[in-house]
């Protein structure tokens, strides 16, 4: 069906300027200064309602509801003089838990990118539409740092009392999706419903498995599968009645995105419609996926329809397996391991990955990144909120849950080699499919993982990760190292008795 709105859209960016057309029709956009989220910009209005029930601290900072009425008379003060786009969307594919979400913005490719990424109510959903939160957002909008008592001129500021959102200072169009996000995990949880960072799909059994992961350990990648039909690459919801996506879209990073190991996302961000966030291309208006000259951190915005193989009504059954990913540029964790109920909530709780030299400036040894529930910057309650839901999930449903390890073996980044997505596929595939239920399984002295020792597609050496090493002596140095960095990280936790989470 021809989306003559999205159309109107699409010519209105054009015409705004500073937005490129690529070949396949996409739109090519700059985000300037901004190339990704702002998290010491972002705040939350303290007030009645959220004095007791955010999780304040460095990820969660305060301001007052003096600052926010100032700063939301000179944004909407400025979107009167600049005019806006606005959508009325909805966030949720369960009825039961949807938000209506209304965006205003000044610019008509972040409007676009919207209407990609949330849900489009119907004609009859569309009369009497009444927004539960409304984000308005200003990019050519500068804070005074001192004036405002902010951190920078840039900001994002989310007043749960009033469910108004302020967006200034960045064009990054994470920033709105986000946002979003950050409402639906403050909402859900007092309705029993776990709010999550993670991707889903399910088989053709009807079986569905979620992904939890960080960005950069294949999170997007393992779950647009040819098979398994894709229900959403980023954030769901999990009730008593299943798994339901929050989006109607994808926002997935394109930084060295090939046809070959990725056809499908490939050919949806090569699509006329698409909103595509600083990459290049040629003089021919064919996209450079490989230059990172501007930012590591590409994006492009599509419709989940832009996929051939998705679940349409955006909703799964109870999970029958979840996998965590982590990107272990250490080299230690065993490639796949099954956890228990305990380790689950362990590994859910401390989102772990590995930032490796040359993603960021400073960075030249493998440095472990904690981030609880996979996408704590979003989380707005304390953590415990979050592992207390999936604790009772688990118990629950009974899902059997997973460790699989996209980064390093035989040796950390620079001395070993990365595992090689082809081993990654097969050992999801045997994961998914059963095939393991009658494998032994072995247990690593320093994290107690259980590994399978023979897995279909897989060399066993690999599967046990000290042979792998040239030296054993420095593979139970950097081990050691690196529990030492979980314990550390733990210690924030050491008071949750009742969650029964194991401790090394």
């Amino acid at each position: 069906m021809k989306d003559t709105h999205s159309d109107t859209l699409y010519r209105a960016a054009t015409n705004q300027g500073g937005v490129f057309v690529a070949k396949s029709g996409a739109l090519m956009c700059m985000t300037g200064k901004h190339t990704g989220r702002a998290p010491h910009d972002k705040f939350f209005v303290e007030d009645d309602i959220t004095t007791d029930n955010i999780h304040w601290g460095e990820v969660n900072k305060s301001i007052s509801e003096e600052q926010f009425n100032h700063l939301e008379l000179l944004v909407l003060r400025h979107l009167g003089h600049r005019g806006m786009f606005s959508q009325d969307l909805f966030a949720g594919a369960d009825d039961s838990y949807r938000l209506s979400v209304r965006v205003c913005t000044e610019f008509a490719w972040h409007a676009l990118a919207t209407r990609h990424l949330l849900i489009r109510p119907t004609n009859k959903q569309q009369c009497g539409f009444e927004p539960e939160l409304t984000i308005f957002h200003a990019p050519t909008f500068f804070a005074n740092p001192d004036l405002h008592d902010i951190h920078s001129e840039a900001f994002v500021i989310v007043n749960l009392k009033k469910r108004v959102v302020l967006i200034g200072g960045t064009s990054y169009f994470g920033e709105i999706k986000k946002a979003v996000f950050t409402a639906m995990n403050y909402l859900l949880p007092d309705k029993g419903v776990l709010p999550m960072h993670c991707s889903a799909n399910v088989g053709p059994e009807g079986d569905t498995t979620l992904f939890f992961g960080l960005s950069g350990t294949g999170k997007t990648t393992l779950s647009a599968d040819g098979v398994r039909k894709l229900i959403g690459d980023d954030e769901h919801g999990w009730s008593n009645d299943g798994i339901f996506n929050f989006e109607g879209g994808c926002y997935v990073k394109c930084a060295n995105l090939s046809e070959e190991k990725e056809p499908e996302i490939w050919s949806a961000v090569n699509r006329h419609g698409t909103v595509i966030e600083n990459a290049t291309m040629d003089a021919h208006g064919v996209i450079d996926f490989d230059d990172t000259s501007v930012t590591e951190n590409t994006r492009a915005a599509y419709p989940l329809r832009f996929l051939k193989n998705i679940k349409r009504n955006g909703k799964g059954t109870h999970p029958k397996n979840i996998v965590f990913l982590t990107c272990d540029a250490f080299g230690v964790l065993p490639p796949l391991a099954r956890l228990t109920d305990a380790q689950a909530l362990y590994h859910f709780l401390s989102g772990y990955t590995a930032k490796v030299a040359g993603t960021e400036q400073g960075v030249v040894e493998p440095q472990a990144t904690f981030s609880a529930c996979f996408g704590e910057p979003f989380m707005p309650r304390s953590p415990l909120v979050y592992a207390g839901l999936l604790y009772e999930k688990l118990r629950e449903q009974k899902p059997t849950c997973w460790l699989l390890n996209t980064g390093w073996t035989g040796g950390p980044y620079g001395i070993g080699s990365r595992i090689d997505i082809t081993t990654t596929r097969n050992l999801l595939e045997a994961a998914l499919s059963g095939a393991l239920n009658d494998v032994s399984f072995e247990s690593d002295q320093y994290f107690g993982l259980s590994h399978p020792s023979t897995c279909p597609g897989v060399d066993n050496a690999l599967l046990k990760t000290f042979t792998q090493w040239n030296s054993v002596a420095r593979y139970h140095e950097k081990a050691t190292e690196l529990v030492g960095l979980f314990r550390k990280n733990f210690k924030r936790f050491d008071d949750i008795r009742p969650l029964e989470v194991s401790r090394f």
